[in-house]
């Protein structure tokens, strides 16, 4: 993120088709919660204005997107497409910071933890995308602990 900038809300973007979830940092950049899910009906543009309101609302100071690699670490079209993203966010969010960020897996490995919770994932695809985003920013936040920013 941007340098000296370890105070402030950071926003996480998970992309996806249909569903894009969203996390917010707490102000000191160390904890990341489920935020909300914004819907992309199909055919439709991504929900840039919904996004930027959420940014304005929270007083948010970066953003990081989600980069969907595939196993190997490569990318494909998703991983283009929300490189494509990042960069129209760059240049509506008024010269906030963007970074992405690896996000293999999150998706994954929060179905997994609300299953092995004895949870049920079925009818909660929102509330799935929203806790990716959260997986995905507290893994940035814990990957900078100790780096001086």
């Amino acid at each position: 993120m941007t340098e000296g900038r370890t105070v402030g809300r950071l926003l996480a973007v998970d992309w996806g088709e249909r569903r894009i979830g969203l996390a917010l940092s707490d102000e000191m950049q160390v904890l990341a919660g489920p935020l909300t899910t914004l819907t992309r009906r199909a055919g439709k543009r991504f929900p840039m204005a919904q996004l930027l309101e959420q940014v304005k609302q929270h007083n948010v100071v970066g953003i990081v997107v989600g980069l969907p690699l595939d196993e190997s670490g490569a990318e494909g079209d998703a991983a283009h497409a929300a490189r494509a993203l990042a960069d129209d966010i760059k240049r509506r969010a008024g010269g906030l910071e963007v970074t992405m960020w690896d996000e293999r897996m999150t998706t994954a490995r929060v179905l997994g933890a609300i299953r092995e919770m004895g949870g049920k994932t079925r009818g909660r695809k929102e509330d799935v995308d929203a806790m990716a985003a959260a997986l995905l920013l507290q893994h940035y936040l814990d990957a900078r602990k100790g780096t001086a920013l």
